[in-house]
């Protein structure tokens, strides 16, 4: 299972390193901690989406409030209706 969810991660941070910036315009990405994205909560600034995969996001006993769900197998089918001028948080793990 672990090996499983690595395998996600390696392959929704490759796909947003290679493939967003170009097509998307996206200017800038990093990673940030947990911490980090608490002190985010609530701030109208921020948009987080849940990339997990369906059995994950079934299987996952927390959710982040306010996540938004979005497929990780079709970023391009969703990433325009997301405003350019807000942060957003991917995370998949």
């Amino acid at each position: 299972m672990k090996r499983q969810s690595f395998k996600i991660f390696l392959a929704a941070f490759l796909v947003l390193f290679f493939a967003m910036p170009p097509v998307y315009g996206a200017e800038k990405f990093s990673l940030i901690s947990k911490d980090q994205l608490k002190k985010e909560l609530g701030n109208p600034k921020v948009t987080i989406i849940d990339v997990r995969t369906d059995s994950d996001w079934k299987a996952g006993t927390w959710k982040i409030k306010g996540a938004q769900r979005q497929s990780p197998k079709a970023p391009g089918e969703w990433m325009s209706k997301y405003p350019k001028n807000k942060t957003i948080v991917l995370y998949c793990a």
